[in-house]
């Protein structure tokens, strides 16, 4: 782990930890001091911690912690620490077919209806690093255009006047195929998360589903302590 990493990964853990119980980080000067390391190293460590959602830099007043980060157990991932404007999306495939049977299921719909279904790629700081497949159902979203596609699709729902309540998401390390080491400019059989999830509504709607294939994926969670769980586990 290289030093700013460190410093992102301690400042993290003290965060969570409330070590810094008014609010406010120490200044870019006295965390230099503490870990040892340059102004610039602290003040890329700001620059991602900010870029995360974790901090506000009020010039001239500070560094201060945002609130009620403890609401989400997810802290950050190695797509959603890039603020929007370092991601763009190409749309490969976008079209709309029968609902097949595992649609059917998960959307609530019946075999007369229709799905969306858009592949695109996600690049990051003008690298690709994620193949995503998704679907939607048309019952919610009669018009889905490349346009659409191509920009945030939370964005897209929350348009529709919708409300997100949360994903749920599965994680399985795989090999690249030779289709997806193409697209994403790898090796064959290179090694890649794939992440399989589910867009739920406020009403436990799911409008969307999706499966990403992310290359150099690293996440952050923090996790509550479920002694229920970890006695039935030694028994």
């Amino acid at each position: 782990m290289n030093k700013k990493e460190f410093v992102i990964n301690d400042l993290l853990s003290k965060i969570y930890q409330n070590h810094f119980r008014d609010g406010k980080l120490p200044t870019e000067r006295e965390l230099a001091a503490l870990y040892r390391v340059s102004r610039y190293t602290i003040q890329e460590s700001i620059k991602k911690l900010k870029n995360m959602g974790m901090v506000k830099v009020v010039q001239g007043s500070g560094i201060f912690i945002n609130k009620n980060l403890q609401a989400s157990p997810l802290i950050y991932n190695s797509l959603t620490e890039n603020p929007y404007s370092s991601i763009t999306s190409k749309v490969i495939e976008l079209q709309k077919v029968p609902a097949g049977t595992e649609d059917q299921q998960i959307f609530g719909v019946t075999s007369q209806d229709e799905v969306w279904v858009y592949q695109r790629l996600r690049i990051v700081n003008y690298q690709t690093t994620q193949i995503e497949l998704s679907r939607l159902p048309v019952t919610l979203f009669p018009i889905l255009t490349y346009q659409d596609a191509e920009h945030s699709i939370q964005s897209y729902v929350k348009k529709h006047k919708y409300t997100i309540s949360h994903y749920l998401n599965t994680y399985e390390a795989i090999a690249l195929n030779q289709q997806q080491a193409t697209l994403l400019q790898q090796k064959r059989k290179s090694p890649a998360m794939k992440i399989s999830s589910r867009g739920i509504l406020n009403d436990g709607t799911i409008f969307e589903t999706s499966e990403i294939i992310a290359i150099d994926y690293r996440c952050t969670y923090l996790t509550a302590f479920n002694n229920e769980h970890h006695k039935r586990r030694i028994h």
